[in-house]
């Protein structure tokens, strides 16, 4: 019931937007059209809102197949859009709408002072017009938006191959020149183009890497979400082979399971898909890597966040346990907020920590000048490289999606490690 209520008010909320919105343009580019014009306008604007909020009903009932969930994502993104295009929208026009407030109140004023009420311009609200100008600025803000996350549907398979040289002094002479690449958050739950993913993995391949690492959010959700794409994760070679960690949705938190034997079973399966693919799956525990005489420590520790929100599975004193042996290390830990809650504070030793999670929240901006996407106002270390004394964390953007079904400005990511 408390359910029901919440969506009958968000539908009313949507609503008086819309009915906000069509006023406001109306009133202002269709102020001086014909009869006929107007009406065209409204028959166009309120059936595709109704059509929208519609079709929104309906989307719980398609299939949940690969096509099914692909028609599923690219109709909730269009409605999303639309929704979102018209909220910024309506900024502008509630700008301009002050501004015309504005202006009431001190004609108002001005007459009464002058005791000439009435005779002031734009003591009358209704004399004050609409700004074509913020109007246009609005429509066009909002079309801007929308096409924006109707173009980044097309990105959700564009992956990136990002390569950063890692300078350390400590590091042994036999990885000097050591290749290693990472891939985080593939959420297979949310592929529909299995030709698509492959030529991920093609990509990854051609790289050639020493080391592959993956870490974490092998799913959504449930681990059968796996069963169709370990055919294709199971080409993932390297010479020193493929290790992973687990991330927050890999618990099955997000689901509602019957009981907990039920969520436990699905966990299990998980931890053995990464065995079936060849993964050697890291929870709370380290092992050495070898090369040309010398060694390094890997370590894993499962799920673990600095974000009360998230659940922390893992045990960071027991995977570094007899870690100190190595003269550098690795971690591989799912959520980069790890990194200021107990990283690089309690374990200096740590030479690179390697996460994801936040997938640069698949919308942003990044120019070789400027960064920014509103994930960084959750997390201070949102997607790249950070540097904290001798110690550094990469934040890898995702190689999958979850949502909204595409990338805007921030593509999805395959990265390679130099070391030298």
């Amino acid at each position: 019931m408390r359910n029901a209520s919440f969506w009958w008010v968000m539908l009313l909320i949507m609503l008086l937007i819309d009915l906000y919105i069509f006023i406001a343009i109306r009133s202002s580019l269709f102020a001086y059209s014909s009869q006929k014009n107007r009406g065209l306008f409204a028959l166009i604007y309120w059936s595709v809102t109704f059509l929208a909020l519609g079709t929104l009903l309906l989307i719980p009932y398609l299939p949940d197949h690969d096509a099914g969930r692909l028609r599923r994502s690219v109709i909730f993104t269009i409605i999303f859009a639309l929704f979102l295009a018209k909220i910024l929208a309506a900024l502008f026009f509630l700008i301009d709408d002050i501004r015309r407030l504005a202006q009431w109140v001190g004609g108002k004023l001005f007459s009464s002072v002058n005791n000439e009420v009435g005779e002031v311009s734009g003591a009358d609200a209704e004399t004050i017009t609409r700004s074509n100008f913020l109007t246009w600025l609005g429509v066009a803000a909002g079309g801007t938006i929308f096409s924006s996350f109707i173009f980044g549907m097309t990105n959700k398979y564009n992956y990136k191959i990002r390569k950063i040289r890692l300078t350390y002094p400590n590091l042994p002479e036999g990885f000097r020149g050591f290749r290693m690449l990472q891939i985080s958050d593939i959420h297979s739950g949310s592929f529909s183009n299995k030709a698509a993913v492959n030529r991920g993995i093609d990509m990854i391949l051609g790289e050639k890497p020493d080391l592959i690492v993956f870490t974490g959010d092998l799913v959504n959700n449930i681990a059968s979400e796996m069963e169709h794409y370990i055919d294709v994760f199971s080409r993932l070679k390297a010479p020193m082979g493929v290790f992973s960690t687990l991330g927050n949705h890999d618990y099955g938190d997000y689901h509602h399971w019957k009981d907990g034997a039920e969520k436990t079973a699905n966990l299990e399966r998980l931890k053995q898909i990464h065995g079936q693919m060849g993964w050697r799956l890291l929870l709370d525990e380290h092992l050495p890597l070898e090369r040309n005489g010398s060694q390094i420590g890997l370590i894993g520790v499962q799920n673990i966040s600095g974000k009360a929100r998230f659940h922390s599975y893992g045990n960071m004193a027991k995977a570094a346990e007899g870690a100190a042996r190595y003269p550098f290390k690795i971690l591989l830990s799912h959520d980069p907020s790890h990194w200021d809650a107990e990283v690089n504070t309690r374990y200096p030793d740590i030479d690179l920590m390697l996460s994801g999670h936040t997938h640069g929240m698949q919308f942003g901006v990044e120019l070789p000048w400027f960064r920014w996407s509103p994930v960084q106002y959750v997390y201070k270390q949102w997607a790249g490289l950070y540097e904290k004394g001798h110690q550094k964390l990469y934040v890898n953007r995702g190689f999958g999606f979850i949502g909204y079904p595409g990338r805007v400005g921030i593509l999805p990511e395959i990265t390679i490690f130099e070391f030298q």
